[in-house]
């Protein structure tokens, strides 16, 4: 085991040496961040296929440029989030000024996982150095390949600002048994129930980025077409292994005959007659997994796939037809399965959403107006959107976050400066003209009527009362 001790007391002593502070160091962080990954950018796509099975496209599209990209937003915008932020002063206080700015909290620890174990790390590592923050990284070890290389550059990139903690559990928890100023972990919910009570000790704040069931919804009033492969590709993504993927149709019966018919058209279009053979279909992560999306299919009725290979790991893109207590549809799938489920029309989809946990994201294919507003008032996500899955992820003013079980918690663009800062509140109040004069004991019927004046009376005779004031 790792002794993980070191890199937690290097972190603190960068950080509580003031080097962090300066808009320049951590612009300069963000410029690093960016050159790691551009310069280093073969290696990381390397050994995303070796973990993953994932194509270099789908790494640069997913884990490569999106890191990329927010770092970039960051960089570009960071000045103007920091400047502070005037704040009005009511009459009982002035004269004064007023005003919030963001200061850092000190050292984060990132928990990242192994389904994109690059934008997952480094995207929050990119929030935590805005903000002016040390971090210390935990890649999963479920990503060997990735953790290798992420602990052999973040030294040489970023040297004091981020240290790297290779391991597994037994890393994990002695880096929770120590302090930290806030925690962002990305995960399932039984490691975050860990996460929470270890972060109870210390009183630590934190950020969970969880997952759940994320329904989608689809009418007849969209082309299902369009819908079904979109659909599809949001759900056989990184072979499933995506915590916003659609992880089950709603549809009338009318819509999911045609619309099967078409997400069979979509995962051909896009990974051939035989997935085991496309280089743009990944692999699940590992036996374990494996074994137990296997059960999960064959627990439940196959319609189209299911073909499978343990020794590599392969498992075909699946559509399923659950019969009610089918296990597929009480758990999160995390994998190549889709199941298809009729409901009588969307008034049934939304009860059987609101039935079970609030999930990260919420997806709705319809051009109908009361349909849009009946799943936007009537349920609750960390996100909705309308005829696309997945792609609110690159909309870096969105924040992006679950609610109840799906998460708490929320980061990207300024979302991420704030969840990784403390909103400082600050008051300036001049000793000329000192007007606490006038409340300070021992207090009589003169304190008494200014006091009473102050708290509700009108503007004008506040007003007044303060030009007095000013005269003295």
């Amino acid at each position: 085991m790792q002794n993980v001790a070191p890199a937690v007391a290097r972190a603190r002593a960068f950080f509580d040496s003031g080097a962090t502070r300066p808009l320049a160091w951590r612009l300069e962080q963000l410029r690093s961040l960016r050159r790691m990954v551009a310069e280093r950018h073969t290696e990381f796509a390397e050994a995303l296929d070796s973990d993953l099975g994932k194509h270099a496209t789908e790494s640069l599209l997913t884990e490569i440029g999106f890191v990329t990209a927010e770092a970039a937003h960051l960089e570009k915008n960071l000045e103007a989030w920091l400047r502070p932020r005037p704040v009005a002063v009511p009459l009982a206080v002035q004269p004064a000024k007023a005003w919030t700015e963001l200061t850092p909290l000190g050292v984060v620890l990132v928990i990242g996982p192994w389904n994109y174990p690059l934008q997952l790390l480094l995207a929050p590592l990119a929030g935590a150095l805005a903000a002016g923050n040390t971090v210390v990284l935990k890649p999963s070890e479920h990503a060997p390949a990735t953790s290798a290389a992420l602990a052999r550059w973040i030294p040489e990139y970023l040297a004091g600002a981020a240290e790297v903690v290779q391991g597994g559990i037994p890393e994990t928890t002695a880096l929770l048994a120590m302090r930290f100023d806030h925690i962002f972990f990305t995960g399932g919910e039984a490691t975050a129930k860990v996460v929470l009570r270890a972060a109870a000790e210390n009183l630590t704040p934190v950020t969970l980025e969880l997952g759940g069931k994320s329904p989608a919804y689809v009418d007849s009033s969209t082309d299902l077409a369009k819908a079904a492969k979109r659909l599809a590709w949001g759900r056989f993504m990184n072979a499933g292994q995506t915590c916003v993927a659609p992880d089950y149709i709603l549809a009338t019966e009318d819509v999911l005959v045609p619309l099967e018919r078409e997400l069979v058209k979509a995962i051909g279009a896009m990974f051939g007659t035989d997935s085991s053979l496309s280089e743009s279909y990944g692999r699940i992560v590992n036996d374990r997994h494996f074994a137990r999306i296997a059960a999960l299919a064959d627990g439940s009725t196959v319609v189209h796939g299911g073909e499978r290979n343990a020794a590599s790991r392969h498992f075909a893109p699946t559509l399923l037809r659950p019969a009610p207590g089918d296990t597929v549809m009480g758990e999160e799938i995390f994998g190549p399965l889709l199941p298809l489920v009729p409901v009588s029309g969307r008034d049934e989809a939304i009860g059987i959403i609101n039935d079970g946990a609030k999930p990260l994201a919420l997806y709705v294919f319809s051009n109908d107006a009361d349909t849009r507003r009946a799943f936007a008032e009537r349920t609750s996500s960390g996100a909705l959107c309308f005829d696309v899955p997945a792609a609110h992820l690159s909309v870096p003013g969105l924040p992006f976050g679950g609610v109840g079980g799906s998460g708490m918690g929320a980061y990207h663009g300024e979302h991420s400066l704030r969840t990784f800062s403390h909103e400082r509140s600050t008051l300036a109040k001049p000793f000329r003209p000192d007007t606490l004069e006038l409340i300070y004991p021992p207090y009589n019927k003169t304190k008494h009527r200014i006091i009473s004046t102050l708290a509700g009376a009108g503007a004008g005779l506040r007003q007044r009362l303060m030009q007095r004031l000013r005269k003295n």
